[in-house]
C-alpha cells in the first residue's frame, strides 16, 4: 500500500526496551519462539498508531528478522525506514534506506524508498554557517528522484525542495567567500563568488554574490571587470539595494556600470 510522509509528532519518551525472553535471564532455559509474522506485523501498526515510532521500528526490524523470506520482510523494512524517520533516527533510517533500494531495486514501492531518503538528508539542512554535507546529499538524492521518477508526486515535491537547497548551498558559499574577503584574501573570494554566479543564478543569493564581486573587483584593481558586473547586476536586479550599493562604490570612483560583452559575466548570463 501507498505510505504519506505525516506531519511530525512530538517524539515520544524512548523507554528501555525489553529483551526477548530467550536471553532476559540466564537461568531461563526456554527456547525461543518465532511469532506469526501477522503478528509482529500487526504489533508494530499498533506502535505506529500509539505514535511509539522507535519501538515499531524495532517490531518492523523483527519482522525483516524472523520472516526475511516472507512478503512482509520487504514491507517491513521500509516502514522500519519510514518509523526511524517519523523517531528523527536519519541515520538508521538511510541505513535501512540503503539496504532496501540494493535487494529491491524493482518494488512496487521503490520510488518512495528514494523519495525518503532524500527527506532524510533534507531535513537534516542547517544553517549556512554549518556543515553542508547533508544539504549536498540531500541535492544529489532530491535530484535522483526528479530523475528516477518524473511525473509521480514524489519528483514534484522533489523538485520543489531542491529549490531551497541551492539557496542553502550558495549561501555557504556566500560565507566562505564573505571571510576571504574580510581577511583580504581577495583571489579566494572571487572564486566563491563566481561559483554562486555560474551555478546558483536562480537562488536568492546571487545579487549579493555579484555586488560582493564589484567590491572584491575593485579591491582587485580590476574596475573594468566591476563595471561589467554591476551592469550585468543592474539589468536584472534594478531595483535591488545590492545594486544600489554597487552603483555607489563605483561612483565613488568616478566610474559606472558598463555592460562588456568580453567578461565572463555576461557571457554566463547570456548563456
Amino acid at each position: 500500500m501507498p505510505f504519506r510522509i505525516l506531519f511530525r509528532a512530538a517524539l515520544p519518551a524512548l523507554l528501555a526496551l525489553a529483551l526477548l525472553s530467550a536471553c532476559a535471564d540466564s537461568s531461563d532455559n526456554k527456547p525461543y519462539v518465532e511469532r506469526p509474522v501477522d503478528d509482529l506485523y500487526n504489533g508494530a501498526l499498533k506502535s505506529m498508531k500509539e505514535k511509539d515510532y522507535p519501538e515499531a521500528a524495532r517490531q518492523f526490524d523483527e519482522v525483516e528478522r524472523q520472516h526475511p523470506y516472507s512478503e512482509w520482510a520487504s514491507r517491513a523494512q521500509l516502514m522500519a525506514a519510514y518509523a526511524n524517520y517519523q523517531a528523527y533516527k536519519y541515520a538508521e533510517a538511510i541505513g535501512t534506506l540503503d539496504r532496501f533500494i540494493e535487494l529491491h531495486p524493482g518494488h512496487n514501492d521503490i520510488a518512495y524508498a528514494y523519495y525518503l531518503r532524500a527527506l532524510c538528508h533534507y531535513e537534516q539542512i542547517s544553517d549556512v554557517g554549518r556543515d553542508q554535507s547533508d544539504t549536498s546529499k540531500a541535492m544529489q538524492d532530491l535530484q535522483d528522484v526528479t530523475k528516477r521518477f518524473p511525473g509521480t508526486a514524489y519528483a514534484r515535491d522533489a523538485a520543489l525542495k531542491i529549490s531551497l537547497t541551492r539557496d542553502h548551498l550558495a549561501g555557504k558559499e556566500l560565507e566562505i567567500g564573505r571571510y576571504y574577503q574580510r581577511q583580504k584574501l581577495y583571489i579566494a573570494a572571487l572564486g566563491r563568488f563566481r561559483k554562486v554566479v555560474t551555478d546558483f543564478q536562480t537562488t536568492s543569493q546571487v545579487a549579493e554574490a555579484m555586488a560582493r564581486l564589484v567590491e572584491v573587483y575593485l579591491a582587485l584593481g580590476i574596475p573594468r571587470e566591476a563595471q561589467a558586473v554591476a551592469a550585468v547586476l543592474g539589468y536584472n536586479f534594478p531595483s535591488s539595494p545590492w545594486y544600489k550599493e554597487s552603483y555607489a562604490l563605483l561612483t565613488k570612483q568616478n566610474l559606472a556600470p558598463q555592460t562588456d560583452d568580453g567578461s565572463w559575466i555576461s557571457k554566463v548570463f547570456k548563456g
